[in-house]
């Protein structure tokens, strides 16, 4: 598990202040206030329907609070212009749930997207940036499929590997382990603790799944009813004495909050760091993995508008 809480504090890399969100007279949450910590992995948790993946559209600007404040350095990012939003956004990589691949590209172009979009760099820096990012997330080898020949897990890798490319001090993930089997997802989470030793990027995992929470985390908010129930490190959290986050926590079905039975899963898995695609999947399989429907496909929206753009332009 992460932070043990018996160091110095760590440094402050997004400080939220008095947060409030309302769609219509529903409020998502209101008077949220907790300081993310630099260089960290920190865990925002929560039953389904708390406005995680809405906090998450808050940090990047895409949508804008009722109320509140969110600074990244001395910017206050509900107040900052759009030319001003664009760069605070090239601080960011994001993981979506489903990975947000382009379906007719192969993974290679995938990988290689933000960097022809967002740089002037030659094709030959293109490639080894591309290969490095993809040998850190256990996808060596698998730059010429494309997403409808691999697994769930794979392309979330292809996902991760591409919120790398341009070196983000901050990388977002979405529900990373939404539609993974219990091993993979284990798998998943491994890489993300690597990742985050390699690198000085700071995280930000939203989940409501709590094996995924203890083993990522090291620091841990809970988002319940409306307001920010606690944050803390890790051992804080999974010790606290409030009634919401000891049940959460404990998947416990008796106490405020109503909800299913969670178990944790605590089974080693190894790191696959520096795998190829195929040996990431072989190692996958023999942790119990079942075989997954390669052909899932998905309506991508941003390829959509991408081909507009391109017809648009002749």
């Amino acid at each position: 598990m992460g932070d043990s809480g018996n160091g110095a504090a760590p440094e402050i890399e997004i400080s939220i202040r008095s947060l409030t969100k309302s769609f219509g007279a529903q409020t998502v949450w209101e008077d949220v206030t907790f300081d993310l910590p630099k260089g960290k992995i920190s865990v925002i948790l929560g039953p389904s329907g708390t406005g995680k993946s809405v906090f998450l559209k808050h940090l990047v600007g895409l949508l804008k609070p009722d109320r509140g404040e969110i600074w990244i350095g001395d910017k206050d990012v509900p107040s900052l212009s759009d030319k001003e939003m664009y760069e605070v956004r090239r601080l960011f990589g994001v993981l979506f749930q489903d990975g947000a691949l382009f379906g007719s590209m192969n993974v290679f172009d995938n990988v290689a997207f933000p960097l022809r979009e967002h740089t002037r760099k030659r094709e030959s820096e293109i490639k080894d940036i591309v290969a490095e990012k993809l040998d850190m997330v256990g996808l060596k080898g698998a730059e010429e499929k494309l997403p409808g020949e691999v697994s769930g897990g794979m392309k979330k890798r292809a996902g991760l590997a591409r919120a790398l490319v341009l070196d983000p001090q901050i990388i977002l993930f979405d529900e990373p382990d939404s539609g993974l089997d219990p091993v993979r997802t284990a798998f998943l989470c491994e890489l993300i603790r690597d990742l985050n030793g390699q690198l000085a990027a700071s995280m930000v995992v939203v989940t409501h799944d709590i094996a995924s929470a203890r083993r990522v985390s090291d620091y841990i908010g809970m988002l319940c009813r409306r307001k920010l129930v606690q944050f803390g490190t890790a051992k804080e959290m999974f010790e606290s004495d409030i009634p919401e986050v000891k049940q959460f926590l404990a998947g416990d079905t008796k106490g405020p909050i109503g909800m299913a039975e969670e178990k944790d899963e605590e089974d080693a898995v190894p790191s696959t760091v520096g795998l190829t695609a195929e040996e990431t999947a072989e190692a996958e399989r023999a942790a119990g993995a079942p075989e997954e429907d390669q052909e899932s496909p998905f309506e991508d929206w941003a390829e959509g508008k991408r081909a507009e753009g391109k017809r648009k332009g002749g």
